[in-house]
């Protein structure tokens, strides 16, 4: 069993207890989704509901624009400041990334209001909802952005408490009573889903000057030619990262547009909640990724590429260790699952187990991409996410006139190998780091032995009725935790509890 130095140990805590309250908060959030996604499925009717999912979608790829990659920004920088002894900087860098996010938010609100009609292409309540969703849009990237601030400055309570608890419980019952009412419409759910955005803002703004405020140094001011200086920077480095974050939300989210578009609203429905459970994925690595993220940005500034790799790696074997039951679960479950929202939502099962097959090979990367930012590769970055949605958008353009959700499906299980492979690539090469230590292969063997080949060994037995899964589920389950308690040290696991045993002098 490897021994820590304190300081490794003590990051390696304060990472896995900001990862684990973050990923809470995450499953709540995604609980919270599905819940929503099954509310609006069942009140709304799938055409409509494929209506919403598109206007929602559109919604989000704004906001992330909106963002202008300061979500990357004011996390890199302000750790990268402080680990060199530049701190009398940070209100500058936060002023720097702020101001154009406030502005270019407005721009997009604008746009999106002007643009709705068109958008719509005449079917009814769209473009009231893409209106109402528009007036949100910069309250959407403030959000994110000031809590972005918070997370610069290693506090993930703020991110857990605001975002994923309070604005999904607000959603969930602001829809619950929209669902109540006979005349529930597009609009009215859409104002319900977004309403939200605005008490969380407020909160989002407290907190991020209450972390300026408790950081900054007393006495130093900065000098105009270093505050020009870092802007210049900020963006040199933010910039890439501003077009990479848009295409990366476009990977997710332009696939339903793209199914709305060429297979009908029915069809971006079934792919929609067939593909929920991929965004619950994506909250567990982004869970980990935020709390690793200015740890690593710190490690990485000054070159200790020894701890940067030992965070990736056992990042990642928790990753894996969270997520990889998840997705053979779903493969397991996915008839059960999808009729959950319905019958008509059945037809979806192939799309339910490609998409969990790509979504083991991408979280057995870890958090590849963050880590390629935080080394300061964000023109990489950039490159490898323009790829994946090149291949996403080939694909859907070609496939889905022929198989609708299910050549979606295709184009988004290309999109994320093709977004993995690339950057663990680069950052192999150019850092010399990669995601596969002892943890990350402890953590792929287990959940595969458990739930990969364990539930197939029930099943063929018991057969493929409920009873067979269900009966697989439990065993893989106590057989998990079991392996789990027996390979905690390989599997770091200590790092969860207050003091690391391994720490004692």
């Amino acid at each position: 069993m490897t021994v820590l130095a304190p300081e490794s140990a003590k990051g390696t805590r304060g990472a896995a207890r900001g990862g684990l309250a973050n990923m809470i908060g995450s499953a709540l959030a995604g609980g919270v989704g599905v819940v929503v996604t099954w509310v609006v499925a069942r009140r709304l009717g799938q055409a409509e509901a494929g209506a919403f999912f598109s206007a929602t979608a559109a919604f989000v790829l704004a906001g992330g624009l909106a963002k202008l990659g300061t979500n990357t920004g004011l996390v890199y920088w302000p750790a990268r400041l402080r680990a060199t002894g530049r701190d009398h900087l940070l209100g500058p860098c936060l002023r720097t990334g702020l101001l154009p996010v406030v502005v270019f938010s407005l721009v997009l609100a604008v746009a999106m209001w002007i643009a709705a009609p068109g958008i719509a292409h005449g079917v009814p309540g769209v473009a009231d909802g893409l209106r109402v969703l528009a007036l949100f849009i910069p309250l959407q990237a403030l959000t994110d952005v000031l809590l972005t601030v918070t997370r610069g400055y290693r506090s993930m309570r703020p991110t857990v408490l605001i975002d994923r608890v309070l604005r999904s419980c607000l959603q969930l019952v602001a829809i619950g009573a929209a669902g109540l009412f006979a005349a529930a419409s597009l609009p009215a759910f859409a104002m319900a889903w977004a309403v939200p955005y605005l008490p969380v803002t407020i909160l989002s703004a407290y907190a991020a000057r209450s972390a300026y405020l408790a950081g900054r140094p007393a006495g130093t001011t900065s000098e105009p030619a270093e505050r020009r200086r870092l802007r210049r920077e900020f963006w040199l480095f933010t910039g890439p990262r501003a077009l990479a974050a848009v295409a990366q939300l476009a990977l997710q989210r332009v696939d339903v547009l793209l199914v709305a578009a060429l297979g009908g609203l029915g069809a971006a429905a079934v792919y929609a909640v067939a593909g929920r459970f991929v965004i619950l994925i994506q909250f567990a690595n982004q869970g980990i990724s935020q709390s690793v993220q200015p740890r690593l940005a710190e490690a990485l500034s000054t070159g200790d590429h020894v701890t940067a790799n030992r965070l990736y790696q056992v990042a990642t074997g928790w990753l894996v260790l969270i997520t990889w039951p998840v997705n053979l679960l779903v493969i397991l479950f996915a008839p059960y699952y999808l009729r959950f929202f319905g019958p008509e939502y059945a037809a979806g099962t192939p799309v339910v187990r490609l998409l969990a097959v790509a979504m083991l090979i991408a979280t057995g990367c870890g958090m590849v991409d963050m880590v390629l930012s935080m080394a300061g590769r964000t023109s990489l970055n950039l490159g490898n996410v323009l790829v994946a949605l090149a291949v996403t958008i080939g694909l859907d353009v070609l496939l889905i006139p022929r198989w609708g959700a299910i050549g979606a499906a295709v184009g988004l299980a290309g999109a994320m190998v093709a977004n993995n492979l690339l950057p663990l690539i680069q950052v192999f090469r150019g850092a010399r780091l990669h995601p596969f230590g002892p943890g990350t292969r402890a953590a792929a063997l287990l959940s595969i032995g458990c739930f990969g080949l364990l539930p197939r060994a029930v099943t063929t037995l018991t057969g493929d009725g409920p009873i067979g899964p269900a009966l697989a589920t439990a065993a893989a389950v106590a057989v998990f935790c079991a392996g789990a308690w027996l390979l905690r040290g390989r599997l770091e696991l200590g790092a969860f509890t207050r003091r690391n045993p391994q720490e004692a002098s």
